[in-house]
Protein backbone atom coordinates (compact mmCIF):
# COMPACT_ATOMS: atom_id res chain seq x y z
CA UNK A 1 0.00 0.00 0.00
CA UNK A 2 0.95 3.68 -0.15
CA UNK A 3 2.47 5.12 2.44
CA UNK A 4 4.17 8.43 3.95
CA UNK A 5 7.81 8.93 3.40
CA UNK A 6 8.06 11.91 5.70
CA UNK A 7 6.43 9.67 8.34
CA UNK A 8 8.92 6.44 7.76
CA UNK A 9 11.40 9.38 7.25
CA UNK A 10 11.08 10.21 10.98
CA UNK A 11 10.41 6.85 12.37
CA UNK A 12 14.06 6.16 11.39
CA UNK A 13 15.19 8.88 12.50
CA UNK A 14 14.19 8.51 16.05
CA UNK A 15 15.01 4.51 16.23
CA UNK A 16 15.72 3.45 12.64
CA UNK A 17 16.14 -0.52 13.70
CA UNK A 18 12.22 0.07 15.08
CA UNK A 19 11.23 1.67 12.14
CA UNK A 20 12.85 -1.39 10.54
CA UNK A 21 11.21 -4.24 11.92
CA UNK A 22 8.10 -2.03 11.25
CA UNK A 23 8.72 -1.97 8.00
CA UNK A 24 6.09 -5.05 7.01
CA UNK A 25 3.10 -2.34 7.96
CA UNK A 26 3.13 -1.24 4.52
CA UNK A 27 2.89 -4.71 2.78
CA UNK A 28 -0.74 -5.29 2.74
CA UNK A 29 -2.56 -8.80 2.93
CA UNK A 30 -2.77 -10.44 -0.34
CA UNK A 31 -6.01 -12.03 -1.58
CA UNK A 32 -6.43 -15.36 -3.11
CA UNK A 33 -6.81 -13.66 -6.50
CA UNK A 34 -3.88 -12.06 -6.15
CA UNK A 35 -1.49 -14.75 -5.25
CA UNK A 36 0.67 -16.95 -7.96
CA UNK A 37 -0.18 -18.30 -10.00
CA UNK A 38 -3.40 -16.41 -10.40
CA UNK A 39 -1.36 -13.01 -10.96
CA UNK A 40 1.59 -13.18 -14.77
CA UNK A 41 3.37 -10.07 -16.08
CA UNK A 42 3.74 -9.20 -19.74
CA UNK A 43 6.23 -8.14 -21.62
CA UNK A 44 8.44 -5.39 -20.58
CA UNK A 45 9.93 -2.73 -23.08
CA UNK A 46 13.96 -1.91 -23.11
CA UNK A 47 15.78 0.85 -22.46
CA UNK A 48 17.11 2.52 -25.42
CA UNK A 49 20.50 2.32 -24.60
CA UNK A 50 20.84 -1.57 -23.81
CA UNK A 51 18.46 -1.69 -26.92
CA UNK A 52 21.04 -0.16 -28.96
CA UNK A 53 23.94 -1.71 -26.96
CA UNK A 54 22.15 -5.36 -27.87
CA UNK A 55 22.18 -4.71 -31.48
CA UNK A 56 25.89 -3.35 -31.52
CA UNK A 57 27.01 -6.60 -30.16
CA UNK A 58 24.97 -8.70 -33.18
CA UNK A 59 26.39 -6.20 -35.32
CA UNK A 60 29.61 -6.84 -34.52
CA UNK A 61 29.48 -10.69 -34.10
CA UNK A 62 27.85 -10.47 -37.82
CA UNK A 63 31.34 -8.77 -39.23
CA UNK A 64 33.69 -11.46 -37.26
CA UNK A 65 34.46 -9.88 -34.14
CA UNK A 66 35.12 -11.59 -31.13
CA UNK A 67 33.47 -10.48 -27.62
CA UNK A 68 35.64 -9.83 -24.48
CA UNK A 69 35.22 -8.07 -21.20
CA UNK A 70 38.15 -5.17 -20.59
CA UNK A 71 39.29 -4.30 -17.43
CA UNK A 72 37.29 -1.71 -15.53
CA UNK A 73 39.70 -0.99 -12.55
CA UNK A 74 42.91 0.02 -13.34
CA UNK A 75 46.29 1.38 -11.92
CA UNK A 76 46.99 5.08 -12.99
CA UNK A 77 50.29 3.26 -13.98
CA UNK A 78 48.74 2.55 -17.29
CA UNK A 79 47.53 6.04 -18.20
CA UNK A 80 50.70 7.20 -17.87
CA UNK A 81 52.23 4.07 -19.84
CA UNK A 82 49.63 4.74 -22.75
CA UNK A 83 49.41 8.58 -22.72
CA UNK A 84 52.66 9.64 -22.16
CA UNK A 85 52.90 13.39 -21.83
CA UNK A 86 48.93 13.59 -21.80
CA UNK A 87 48.93 11.74 -18.87
CA UNK A 88 48.00 14.19 -16.54
CA UNK A 89 45.12 15.80 -18.55
CA UNK A 90 43.89 12.36 -18.69
CA UNK A 91 43.94 11.79 -15.42
CA UNK A 92 42.16 15.02 -14.26
CA UNK A 93 39.22 13.40 -15.86
CA UNK A 94 39.54 9.94 -14.18
CA UNK A 95 37.82 9.09 -10.93
CA UNK A 96 39.92 7.74 -8.29
CA UNK A 97 38.94 5.25 -6.45
CA UNK A 98 38.83 4.77 -2.22
CA UNK A 99 38.16 2.79 0.67
CA UNK A 100 37.64 2.70 3.98
CA UNK A 101 40.04 1.71 6.44
CA UNK A 102 39.36 -1.33 8.96
CA UNK A 103 39.69 0.51 12.58
CA UNK A 104 41.17 -0.56 15.91
CA UNK A 105 37.84 -1.39 17.81
CA UNK A 106 38.74 -2.08 21.10
CA UNK A 107 36.16 -2.75 23.89
CA UNK A 108 36.42 -1.23 27.45
CA UNK A 109 34.89 -2.28 30.62
CA UNK A 110 32.71 1.61 29.83
CA UNK A 111 31.70 -0.23 26.62
CA UNK A 112 30.85 -3.74 27.95
CA UNK A 113 28.37 -2.24 29.84
CA UNK A 114 26.39 -0.31 27.35
CA UNK A 115 26.41 -3.49 25.14
CA UNK A 116 24.58 -5.56 27.94
CA UNK A 117 22.08 -2.03 28.68
CA UNK A 118 21.03 -2.50 24.94
CA UNK A 119 20.80 -6.34 24.29
CA UNK A 120 19.43 -6.61 28.02
CA UNK A 121 21.57 -9.70 29.24
CA UNK A 122 25.03 -10.59 29.55
CA UNK A 123 27.76 -11.72 26.64
CA UNK A 124 30.77 -13.52 25.57
CA UNK A 125 33.15 -10.55 25.31
CA UNK A 126 36.16 -13.08 23.77
CA UNK A 127 33.83 -13.73 20.90
CA UNK A 128 33.04 -10.15 20.34
CA UNK A 129 36.49 -9.25 20.13
CA UNK A 130 36.74 -12.09 18.29
CA UNK A 131 34.70 -10.74 15.13
CA UNK A 132 36.15 -7.46 15.93
CA UNK A 133 40.05 -8.62 15.30
CA UNK A 134 38.41 -10.66 12.08
CA UNK A 135 37.07 -7.85 10.62
CA UNK A 136 40.18 -5.93 11.08
CA UNK A 137 42.41 -8.85 9.23
CA UNK A 138 39.73 -8.32 6.30
CA UNK A 139 38.43 -11.92 6.98
CA UNK A 140 34.81 -10.55 7.80
CA UNK A 141 33.53 -8.37 5.10
CA UNK A 142 31.68 -5.14 6.10
CA UNK A 143 28.37 -6.32 4.84
CA UNK A 144 28.43 -9.46 7.19
CA UNK A 145 29.76 -7.26 10.33
CA UNK A 146 26.43 -6.87 11.58
CA UNK A 147 25.23 -10.41 11.49
CA UNK A 148 28.33 -11.54 12.46
CA UNK A 149 28.28 -9.47 16.00
CA UNK A 150 24.35 -10.32 15.79
CA UNK A 151 25.71 -14.16 16.56
CA UNK A 152 28.68 -13.16 19.18
CA UNK A 153 25.89 -11.07 21.41
CA UNK A 154 22.86 -13.84 20.68
CA UNK A 155 20.38 -11.17 19.06
CA UNK A 156 18.71 -10.12 16.07
CA UNK A 157 20.73 -8.22 13.24
CA UNK A 158 18.70 -5.15 14.07
CA UNK A 159 19.54 -5.09 17.98
CA UNK A 160 23.10 -5.46 16.45
CA UNK A 161 23.22 -2.74 14.34
CA UNK A 162 22.21 -0.38 17.38
CA UNK A 163 24.94 -1.60 19.33
CA UNK A 164 27.56 -0.90 16.47
CA UNK A 165 25.84 2.50 15.95
CA UNK A 166 25.75 3.82 19.95
CA UNK A 167 28.58 1.59 21.23
CA UNK A 168 31.38 1.95 18.41
CA UNK A 169 31.54 5.25 17.37
CA UNK A 170 34.83 4.60 15.12
CA UNK A 171 32.73 3.49 12.25
CA UNK A 172 31.00 6.14 12.36
CA UNK A 173 33.98 8.59 11.94
CA UNK A 174 35.19 6.65 9.32
CA UNK A 175 36.61 8.35 6.13
CA UNK A 176 37.60 7.14 2.67
CA UNK A 177 41.36 6.84 2.05
CA UNK A 178 42.37 7.45 -1.44
CA UNK A 179 44.29 4.74 -3.81
CA UNK A 180 45.95 4.61 -7.09
CA UNK A 181 43.29 2.52 -8.64
CA UNK A 182 41.16 4.33 -11.15
CA UNK A 183 37.55 4.03 -13.10
CA UNK A 184 38.49 3.38 -16.81
CA UNK A 185 37.98 7.03 -18.93
CA UNK A 186 38.57 5.62 -22.01
CA UNK A 187 38.36 1.67 -23.43
CA UNK A 188 41.61 2.09 -24.82
CA UNK A 189 43.08 1.49 -21.42
CA UNK A 190 41.47 -1.51 -21.05
CA UNK A 191 42.40 -2.66 -24.52
CA UNK A 192 46.28 -2.48 -24.39
CA UNK A 193 46.20 -4.45 -20.86
CA UNK A 194 43.96 -7.33 -23.03
CA UNK A 195 46.01 -7.29 -25.94
CA UNK A 196 49.21 -7.52 -23.84
CA UNK A 197 47.47 -10.60 -22.33
CA UNK A 198 47.07 -12.37 -25.98
CA UNK A 199 50.34 -10.73 -28.19
CA UNK A 200 52.34 -14.30 -29.39
CA UNK A 201 49.69 -16.51 -27.86
CA UNK A 202 46.79 -16.10 -30.04
CA UNK A 203 46.83 -16.58 -33.90
CA UNK A 204 46.71 -13.00 -36.12
CA UNK A 205 44.60 -11.35 -36.74
CA UNK A 206 42.66 -10.80 -33.72
CA UNK A 207 39.49 -9.28 -34.41
CA UNK A 208 37.89 -8.19 -30.33
CA UNK A 209 35.04 -6.09 -29.45
CA UNK A 210 34.39 -4.69 -26.18
CA UNK A 211 30.95 -2.92 -25.11
CA UNK A 212 30.75 -1.42 -21.72
CA UNK A 213 30.78 1.65 -19.18
CA UNK A 214 33.12 4.12 -18.89
CA UNK A 215 33.60 6.82 -16.33
CA UNK A 216 34.66 10.80 -17.51
CA UNK A 217 35.09 13.26 -14.34
CA UNK A 218 33.53 16.26 -16.79
CA UNK A 219 32.71 19.55 -15.39
CA UNK A 220 29.16 18.78 -15.21
CA UNK A 221 26.55 16.78 -17.11
CA UNK A 222 24.74 18.35 -19.88
CA UNK A 223 22.73 18.11 -22.61
CA UNK A 224 25.36 15.58 -24.44
CA UNK A 225 27.44 14.32 -21.66
CA UNK A 226 27.01 12.16 -18.47
CA UNK A 227 29.64 11.04 -16.03
CA UNK A 228 29.64 7.76 -17.61
CA UNK A 229 28.60 6.67 -20.78
CA UNK A 230 29.25 3.47 -22.65
CA UNK A 231 31.74 3.00 -25.22
CA UNK A 232 31.25 0.20 -27.79
CA UNK A 233 34.98 -0.17 -29.15
CA UNK A 234 36.85 -2.74 -31.09
CA UNK A 235 40.61 -3.84 -32.28
CA UNK A 236 41.94 -5.69 -34.89
CA UNK A 237 45.43 -6.72 -34.02
CA UNK A 238 47.71 -8.23 -36.92
CA UNK A 239 51.13 -7.52 -39.23
CA UNK A 240 49.47 -5.22 -41.91
CA UNK A 241 46.59 -3.13 -40.32
CA UNK A 242 46.07 0.70 -41.73
CA UNK A 243 43.56 3.37 -41.71
CA UNK A 244 42.01 1.79 -44.28
CA UNK A 245 40.58 -1.25 -41.93
CA UNK A 246 39.24 1.37 -40.17
CA UNK A 247 37.03 2.77 -43.03
CA UNK A 248 36.40 -0.75 -43.77
CA UNK A 249 34.86 -1.65 -40.22
CA UNK A 250 33.09 1.54 -39.48
CA UNK A 251 31.07 1.06 -42.79
CA UNK A 252 30.29 -2.80 -42.10
CA UNK A 253 29.44 -1.97 -38.81
CA UNK A 254 27.10 1.34 -39.25
CA UNK A 255 25.48 -0.36 -42.53
CA UNK A 256 23.68 -1.94 -39.65
CA UNK A 257 22.22 1.13 -38.36
CA UNK A 258 20.84 2.56 -41.53
CA UNK A 259 23.76 4.79 -42.12
CA UNK A 260 23.84 5.04 -46.23
CA UNK A 261 26.84 6.98 -47.29
CA UNK A 262 30.40 7.62 -44.94
CA UNK A 263 33.13 10.57 -45.20
CA UNK A 264 36.65 9.80 -42.94
CA UNK A 265 38.53 13.04 -41.91
CA UNK A 266 41.57 13.70 -39.89
CA UNK A 267 40.79 14.31 -36.44
CA UNK A 268 42.25 17.39 -35.44
CA UNK A 269 43.30 15.80 -31.89
CA UNK A 270 46.01 14.31 -31.99
CA UNK A 271 46.24 11.74 -28.94
CA UNK A 272 49.71 10.31 -27.99
CA UNK A 273 48.72 6.43 -27.96
CA UNK A 274 48.08 6.75 -31.73
CA UNK A 275 50.18 7.31 -34.62
CA UNK A 276 50.18 10.69 -36.00
CA UNK A 277 47.55 11.15 -38.79
CA UNK A 278 45.75 7.76 -38.65
CA UNK A 279 43.39 9.30 -35.81
CA UNK A 280 39.97 9.64 -37.76
CA UNK A 281 36.58 11.14 -37.33
CA UNK A 282 33.68 9.04 -39.25
CA UNK A 283 30.84 10.93 -40.59
CA UNK A 284 27.77 8.96 -41.79
CA UNK A 285 24.75 9.52 -43.55
CA UNK A 286 21.79 8.46 -42.47
CA UNK A 287 18.12 9.91 -44.00
CA UNK A 288 16.40 9.89 -40.52
CA UNK A 289 18.54 13.00 -39.68
CA UNK A 290 16.76 15.22 -42.34
CA UNK A 291 13.89 15.36 -39.87
CA UNK A 292 16.82 16.48 -37.26
CA UNK A 293 16.86 20.23 -37.15
CA UNK A 294 20.45 20.53 -36.06
CA UNK A 295 21.71 17.95 -39.25
CA UNK A 296 19.46 18.20 -41.45
CA UNK A 297 21.34 17.86 -44.16
CA UNK A 298 21.21 13.83 -43.01
CA UNK A 299 25.50 13.69 -42.05
CA UNK A 300 26.65 13.46 -38.29
CA UNK A 301 29.95 11.95 -36.79
CA UNK A 302 29.14 8.58 -35.25
CA UNK A 303 32.43 6.92 -34.85
CA UNK A 304 36.49 7.56 -34.05
CA UNK A 305 39.23 4.86 -35.24
CA UNK A 306 43.35 5.11 -35.31
CA UNK A 307 46.78 2.91 -35.14
CA UNK A 308 47.93 2.67 -31.49
CA UNK A 309 51.49 3.98 -31.65
CA UNK A 310 54.13 1.53 -31.05
CA UNK A 311 55.49 4.35 -28.19
CA UNK A 312 52.30 3.09 -26.40
CA UNK A 313 52.21 -0.48 -27.40
CA UNK A 314 55.87 -0.89 -26.46
CA UNK A 315 55.48 -0.38 -23.15
CA UNK A 316 53.35 -3.66 -22.87
CA UNK A 317 55.75 -5.75 -25.04
CA UNK A 318 53.25 -5.80 -28.01
CA UNK A 319 54.63 -5.73 -31.14
CA UNK A 320 52.15 -5.46 -33.49
CA UNK A 321 50.23 -2.84 -34.72
CA UNK A 322 46.43 -2.52 -33.50
CA UNK A 323 43.51 -0.98 -35.31
CA UNK A 324 41.16 0.43 -32.70
CA UNK A 325 37.95 1.78 -33.62
CA UNK A 326 35.28 2.79 -31.09
CA UNK A 327 31.98 5.14 -30.71
CA UNK A 328 29.48 6.31 -27.94
CA UNK A 329 26.43 4.17 -27.21
CA UNK A 330 23.89 7.12 -26.01
CA UNK A 331 25.19 9.36 -29.44
CA UNK A 332 24.18 6.51 -31.45
CA UNK A 333 21.10 5.48 -29.09
CA UNK A 334 20.08 9.48 -29.60
CA UNK A 335 20.57 9.49 -33.44
CA UNK A 336 18.21 6.26 -33.63
CA UNK A 337 15.15 7.08 -30.70
CA UNK A 338 15.63 11.20 -31.90
CA UNK A 339 16.57 12.30 -28.84
CA UNK A 340 18.52 15.91 -27.98
CA UNK A 341 19.33 15.81 -24.93
CA UNK A 342 21.45 12.32 -23.65
CA UNK A 343 20.23 13.37 -19.77
CA UNK A 344 16.74 12.80 -20.80
CA UNK A 345 17.27 9.71 -22.74
CA UNK A 346 19.08 8.08 -19.42
CA UNK A 347 17.30 9.13 -17.10
CA UNK A 348 14.21 10.41 -18.16
CA UNK A 349 10.94 7.56 -19.21
CA UNK A 350 9.79 9.13 -22.92
CA UNK A 351 11.08 6.25 -23.72
CA UNK A 352 8.80 4.22 -21.70
CA UNK A 353 5.76 4.17 -23.92
CA UNK A 354 2.35 2.92 -22.88
CA UNK A 355 0.33 1.04 -25.61
CA UNK A 356 -2.94 1.99 -26.00
CA UNK A 357 -3.86 -1.43 -24.50
CA UNK A 358 -1.55 -0.43 -21.62
CA UNK A 359 -4.07 2.59 -20.79
CA UNK A 360 -6.98 0.74 -21.71
CA UNK A 361 -5.99 -2.03 -18.58
CA UNK A 362 -5.54 0.85 -16.11
CA UNK A 363 -8.83 2.10 -16.25
CA UNK A 364 -11.23 0.91 -13.34
CA UNK A 365 -14.36 1.81 -12.02
CA UNK A 366 -14.45 2.89 -8.33
CA UNK A 367 -17.48 1.59 -7.37
CA UNK A 368 -18.50 -2.15 -8.29
CA UNK A 369 -21.47 -4.06 -6.10
CA UNK A 370 -20.36 -6.65 -4.00
CA UNK A 371 -22.80 -9.45 -4.45
CA UNK A 372 -24.19 -11.20 -7.08
CA UNK A 373 -27.74 -9.92 -6.57
CA UNK A 374 -26.03 -6.30 -7.03
CA UNK A 375 -24.65 -7.26 -9.80
CA UNK A 376 -28.32 -8.45 -11.53
CA UNK A 377 -29.46 -5.21 -10.49
CA UNK A 378 -26.65 -3.16 -12.43
CA UNK A 379 -27.37 -5.22 -15.46
CA UNK A 380 -30.95 -4.42 -14.74
CA UNK A 381 -30.53 -0.89 -14.56
CA UNK A 382 -28.56 -0.65 -17.41
CA UNK A 383 -31.32 -2.66 -20.11
CA UNK A 384 -34.11 -0.69 -18.30
CA UNK A 385 -32.13 2.98 -19.43
CA UNK A 386 -31.53 1.21 -22.89
CA UNK A 387 -34.69 0.01 -23.83
CA UNK A 388 -36.44 3.52 -22.96
CA UNK A 389 -33.60 5.86 -23.78
CA UNK A 390 -35.49 7.66 -25.94
CA UNK A 391 -38.85 7.91 -23.62
CA UNK A 392 -40.26 11.66 -22.74
CA UNK A 393 -40.09 12.96 -19.07
CA UNK A 394 -41.66 12.97 -16.57
CA UNK A 395 -41.22 9.20 -16.99
CA UNK A 396 -40.92 6.20 -14.73
CA UNK A 397 -39.72 2.87 -15.32
CA UNK A 398 -39.27 -0.53 -13.18
CA UNK A 399 -36.11 -1.89 -13.84
CA UNK A 400 -35.74 -4.73 -11.06
CA UNK A 401 -37.66 -6.01 -8.11
CA UNK A 402 -36.69 -8.83 -5.80
CA UNK A 403 -35.26 -9.64 -2.58
CA UNK A 404 -32.00 -8.52 -1.22
CA UNK A 405 -30.89 -9.05 2.29
CA UNK A 406 -34.11 -10.36 3.50
CA UNK A 407 -36.17 -7.62 2.06
CA UNK A 408 -38.14 -6.85 -1.23
CA UNK A 409 -36.36 -4.07 -2.85
CA UNK A 410 -37.85 -2.52 -6.27
CA UNK A 411 -35.48 -0.43 -8.45
CA UNK A 412 -36.68 2.08 -10.89
CA UNK A 413 -35.33 4.56 -13.72
CA UNK A 414 -36.89 7.74 -14.10
CA UNK A 415 -37.00 11.42 -15.18
CA UNK A 416 -39.09 13.63 -13.50
CA UNK A 417 -38.16 17.29 -16.22
CA UNK A 418 -39.72 17.26 -19.65
CA UNK A 419 -36.83 15.47 -21.45
CA UNK A 420 -35.68 12.71 -22.35
CA UNK A 421 -35.10 9.41 -19.73
CA UNK A 422 -31.03 9.38 -21.07
CA UNK A 423 -29.16 12.37 -21.59
CA UNK A 424 -27.37 12.97 -25.09
CA UNK A 425 -24.22 11.31 -23.82
CA UNK A 426 -25.26 8.27 -22.23
CA UNK A 427 -24.28 5.94 -24.58
CA UNK A 428 -20.45 7.50 -24.91
CA UNK A 429 -17.76 5.34 -24.70
CA UNK A 430 -14.53 5.24 -22.51
CA UNK A 431 -12.32 4.42 -26.05
CA UNK A 432 -7.72 5.10 -25.78
CA UNK A 433 -6.77 6.24 -28.90
CA UNK A 434 -3.16 7.38 -29.72
CA UNK A 435 -2.60 7.44 -25.76
CA UNK A 436 -5.18 9.79 -24.78
CA UNK A 437 -8.32 8.48 -23.20
CA UNK A 438 -11.96 10.21 -24.69
CA UNK A 439 -15.88 9.15 -23.83
CA UNK A 440 -17.19 9.73 -27.12
CA UNK A 441 -20.18 7.82 -29.12
CA UNK A 442 -19.77 5.19 -31.83
CA UNK A 443 -20.80 7.56 -34.66
CA UNK A 444 -18.91 8.45 -37.79
CA UNK A 445 -17.08 11.00 -36.93
CA UNK A 446 -15.35 9.32 -34.19
CA UNK A 447 -14.85 6.09 -36.06
CA UNK A 448 -11.35 6.24 -36.22
CA UNK A 449 -10.75 6.51 -32.78
CA UNK A 450 -12.57 2.73 -32.67
CA UNK A 451 -11.24 1.41 -35.45
CA UNK A 452 -7.41 2.19 -34.62
CA UNK A 453 -7.72 2.84 -30.66
CA UNK A 454 -8.72 0.62 -27.91
CA UNK A 455 -12.37 0.30 -27.04
CA UNK A 456 -12.88 -0.57 -23.28
CA UNK A 457 -16.62 -1.28 -23.65
CA UNK A 458 -17.59 0.80 -20.88
CA UNK A 459 -20.27 3.25 -21.19
CA UNK A 460 -21.17 5.99 -19.32
CA UNK A 461 -24.77 4.62 -18.55
CA UNK A 462 -22.85 1.05 -17.37
CA UNK A 463 -20.51 2.64 -15.58
CA UNK A 464 -23.07 4.83 -13.53
CA UNK A 465 -25.48 1.37 -13.12
CA UNK A 466 -22.71 -0.55 -11.81
CA UNK A 467 -22.26 2.58 -8.96
CA UNK A 468 -25.70 3.01 -8.40
CA UNK A 469 -26.19 -1.10 -7.74
CA UNK A 470 -23.36 -0.53 -5.15
CA UNK A 471 -25.12 2.71 -3.68
CA UNK A 472 -28.30 0.72 -3.38
CA UNK A 473 -26.31 -2.20 -1.71
CA UNK A 474 -24.67 -0.18 0.69
CA UNK A 475 -28.14 1.74 1.45
CA UNK A 476 -30.24 -1.65 2.58
CA UNK A 477 -26.80 -2.77 4.52
CA UNK A 478 -27.38 0.24 6.96
CA UNK A 479 -31.07 -0.38 6.97
CA UNK A 480 -32.49 2.67 4.82
CA UNK A 481 -36.01 2.41 3.20
CA UNK A 482 -35.81 4.67 -0.01
CA UNK A 483 -32.74 6.74 -1.66
CA UNK A 484 -31.76 8.22 -5.19
CA UNK A 485 -28.74 8.26 -7.42
CA UNK A 486 -28.17 10.59 -9.72
CA UNK A 487 -25.42 12.04 -12.28
CA UNK A 488 -25.71 15.41 -14.41
CA UNK A 489 -22.83 16.97 -16.39
CA UNK A 490 -19.88 14.66 -16.82
CA UNK A 491 -16.68 17.01 -16.80
CA UNK A 492 -14.04 13.54 -15.87
CA UNK A 493 -13.67 10.06 -15.41
CA UNK A 494 -14.85 10.22 -11.62
CA UNK A 495 -18.24 11.92 -12.33
CA UNK A 496 -19.20 8.37 -14.08
CA UNK A 497 -17.54 6.32 -11.58
CA UNK A 498 -14.04 5.83 -13.23
CA UNK A 499 -10.52 6.56 -12.22
CA UNK A 500 -6.79 6.01 -13.28
CA UNK A 501 -3.91 5.99 -10.82
CA UNK A 502 -2.13 9.00 -9.84
CA UNK A 503 1.25 7.77 -11.59
CA UNK A 504 -0.82 7.22 -14.99
CA UNK A 505 -2.56 10.36 -15.05
CA UNK A 506 1.21 11.93 -14.11
CA UNK A 507 2.54 9.64 -17.40
CA UNK A 508 0.11 11.13 -19.92
CA UNK A 509 0.16 14.35 -18.41
CA UNK A 510 3.75 14.68 -18.73
CA UNK A 511 3.72 12.79 -22.35
CA UNK A 512 1.62 15.13 -23.91
CA UNK A 513 -1.91 13.64 -23.70
CA UNK A 514 -5.24 14.13 -22.90
CA UNK A 515 -8.32 12.91 -20.75
CA UNK A 516 -10.93 13.66 -22.49
CA UNK A 517 -14.51 12.62 -20.63
CA UNK A 518 -17.38 14.58 -20.42
CA UNK A 519 -21.30 15.29 -21.94
CA UNK A 520 -24.70 16.00 -20.32
CA UNK A 521 -25.62 12.52 -18.78
CA UNK A 522 -28.40 12.95 -16.46
CA UNK A 523 -29.43 9.49 -15.50
CA UNK A 524 -31.04 8.90 -12.31
CA UNK A 525 -32.18 5.81 -10.44
CA UNK A 526 -34.02 5.31 -7.00
CA UNK A 527 -34.78 2.49 -5.03
CA UNK A 528 -38.06 1.95 -2.71
CA UNK A 529 -38.57 -1.01 0.01
CA UNK A 530 -41.45 -2.46 0.00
Amino acid sequence: MRFNAEKWKRKAEKDFEKAWVKGREVLSDVPHFRRYPFIGYELGKPHPVYETIQKLRQAYLRIGFSEVVNPLIVEDVHIRKQFSKEALAVLDRCFYLAGLPRPNVGISEDRIRKIEKIIGKNFSVDELRKVLHLYKKGVIDGDDLSSEIAKALSVEDHTALKVIDEVFPEFKELRPEPTTLTLRSHMTTGWFITLSRLADKYPLPVKLFSIDRCFRREQGEDATRLYTYHSASCVIMDEDVSVEDGKAVAEALLRQFGFEKFRFKEDDKRSKYYIPGTQTEVFAYHPHLENNRKYRDGWIEVATFGIYSPTALAEYDIEYPVMNLGLGVERLAMIIHDYSDVREMVYGFRHIQLSDVDIARKIEMKEVPLTAKGLEIASAIIRAFEENASAQGPCEFLAFRGEMFGREVEVYVFERENVKLCGPAYANEIVVHDGNIYGVPRSERFARYFENGVATGVRYVDSFSYMAARRIEEALMTGQEEGEVRVRVVEGLSDVNLRVHESLMNYLISNGKEVDVRGPLFLAVRFRVR
